[in-house]
C-alpha cells in the first residue's frame, strides 16, 4: 500500500470516529469502569454470606460445669484477656475440679497442664477477687499437676476465681473469671471431736522460738495470729518440729488445740503432739490430724512448747496453735 493510500485510510477512520455521538463514548467509558466494580462487590457479598444450614462458631472462653457441679474452664480464647496474655485453655490438660479440703478450712482446685508452669488461683467473694493461693509444693518451680488450696472460705457462699500460670519461657496464661459455691468440708474430713472448753487466748502470747521456718511467708508467728489463711511451716523438720509461745501473764489453761498444716500429697500432717509447760511438765501426746484437734488438759504457766510427736513427715507445722483459758487475775 502506498503512502497516499495509508493517509487516505487513516483519514477515513478519523472521520468515522468523529461521527460517533459523544453520549455513546461516555456510556462506553462508564461501562468499562463501573461493571468490574459492581461484579467485585457482588462477589464479596456472596462470599461473606453463610450458606443456608451453615453454623457460625460461638464465641470462645465460655464455661462448662465440672463433674462435681462446679464451674470449670472450657477450651477457647478469652475475650477479656490483656494484650500478651494467652488463654489458660491453651495449656489446660484436664477439667478444673474444686473440692473441699479435708481440713475443713477451704477448697482445693485441681487441674493439670500440658506444660510445666508455676500455677496460682486468685479468688474472692466478688469479681474483684482479692485473695491468692499457690501450689502447695513450696519447693517452687514449674509443675504440670496443680493443687492450690483456697483458705478462709464460708460454706454456702459463692466465690469468683481465675486460674493462671507462667511458663518457663515467661509466657503468662489466664482463664476467664469463673465461679464456684463452697460446700464446706467433705464427709470424711477431720472434725472437732471435743469442743474448746474456753476462749482461745493464744494470740495474747508471742512466738519466741521454733525449730525452723520454711520462709518468711511461712513464719512461726503465723501459728497464733488467729488467721486461717496463714500458717507456720518448718523447713522439713517432720517429727522434730516445735514452736514455743510465751505469755507476759500466767495463764490458767483448760485445754489446748492444734490445727495441723498439710500438703495435698499427704505429707506435713501432724498426727499427734505434746505440750510442755515452762520447760518442765509435758502433757500428751494428743491425737491430731486434718482439722482442729482439741485436748482437754489443765495447768498454769507462762510458756508453752508445742512439739510434733508423730507426723507424715516433710514440712510439718501448724495453721494455728490454740490455748483455751484466761490470764491469772
Amino acid at each position: 500500500m502506498t503512502n497516499n493510500e495509508n493517509q487516505a485510510t487513516e483519514k477515513s477512520a478519523s472521520e468515522d470516529r468523529s461521527s460517533i455521538p459523544g453520549w455513546v463514548l461516555v456510556a462506553a467509558a462508564f461501562a468499562v469502569i463501573a461493571v468490574p466494580s459492581l461484579v467485585g462487590y457482588l462477589l464479596i457479598r456472596v462470599d461473606s454470606t453463610p450458606a443456608t444450614g451453615d453454623t457460625i462458631a460461638a464465641g470462645a472462653g465460655s464455661t462448662e460445669m465440672a463433674s462435681d457441679g462446679m464451674a470449670g474452664s472450657a477450651p477457647g480464647a478469652s475475650a477479656d484477656l490483656p494484650v500478651g496474655v494467652q488463654p489458660f485453655s491453651a495449656i489446660q490438660a484436664t477439667e478444673i475440679v474444686i473440692e473441699p479440703d479435708p481440713s475443713g478450712s477451704g477448697a482445693v482446685l485441681r487441674v493439670d497442664t500440658s506444660i510445666d508452669v508455676a500455677c496460682a488461683v486468685t479468688f474472692g467473694p466478688t469479681s474483684a477477687l482479692g485473695s491468692i493461693a499457690t501450689d502447695t509444693d513450696m519447693a517452687g518451680g514449674g509443675h504440670s499437676v496443680h493443687q492450690p488450696l483456697m483458705r478462709g472460705l464460708t460454706s454456702g457462699e459463692t466465690y469468683f476465681y481465675r486460674v493462671q500460670g507462667i511458663g518457663g519461657d515467661g509466657s503468662l496464661y489466664q482463664s476467664d473469671v469463673l465461679q464456684f459455691t463452697y460446700t464446706g468440708q467433705s464427709d470424711d474430713a477431720g472434725t472437732v471431736a471435743i469442743a474448746p472448753p474456753a476462749p482461745n487466748v493464744a494470740s495474747l502470747g508471742r512466738v519466741v522460738e521454733s525449730s525452723s521456718e520454711y520462709s518468711d511467708a511461712y513464719a512461726a508467728r503465723n501459728a497464733n495470729d488467729e488467721d486461717l489463711t496463714t500458717e507456720w511451716s518448718s523447713a522439713g523438720d517432720g517429727d522434730d518440729a516445735f514452736i514455743v509461745v510465751q505469755f507476759d501473764d500466767k495463764m490458767i489453761v483448760k485445754g489446748v488445740g492444734f490445727r495441723t498444716r498439710e500438703m495435698t500429697d499427704g505429707t506435713a500432717i501432724t498426727l499427734s503432739f505434746t505440750v510442755t509447760v515452762d520447760g518442765g511438765t509435758t502433757y500428751g501426746p494428743f491425737e491430731a490430724g486434718p482439722g482442729l484437734a482439741v485436748a482437754l488438759v489443765e495447768f498454769e504457766g507462762y510458756e508453752l512448747r508445742f512439739d510434733v510427736d508423730t507426723s507424715t513427715g516433710g514440712n510439718t507445722g501448724a495453721v494455728e496453735i490454740e490455748v483455751y483459758g484466761e490470764a491469772e487475775m
